[in-house]
């Protein structure tokens, strides 16, 4: 599945960045912006970033539960982020008021 058409990034080819990221410190925080570094690319439009991050944690949950001995010590990190996004909204006015212009 394509998740950036600005760039022309598959969905397989963030999952094998992410995972070599992990490989290399499985422990480390990974961004968007780390995963399009490691494939030599930029953010452009940033609209996949939403979907990168998904699958950042979602690669990431998998890789700790398939290495990890004890599955009470993986955190379910998708929760995490879904419960902030439920807290805090996904607004798209960064918090400006309605009268607010930028030109």
């Amino acid at each position: 599945m394509l998740v950036c058409h600005c760039n022309i990034i598959t969905e397989k080819e963030i999952e094998t960045a992410i995972t070599e990221l992990l490989d290399i410190d499985a422990w480390q925080l990974i961004v968007p912006a780390k995963v399009y570094h490691r494939l030599a690319k930029r953010g452009r439009c940033c609209g996949c970033f939403p979907n990168v991050v998904e699958t950042i944690i979602r690669v990431t949950e998998n890789y700790h539960a398939r290495t990890a001995g004890d599955a009470g010590d993986v955190v379910s990190h998708l929760d995490r982020v879904r419960g902030l996004r439920d807290q805090f909204g996904s607004n798209r006015n960064e918090g400006r008021t309605t009268s607010h212009r930028a030109a």
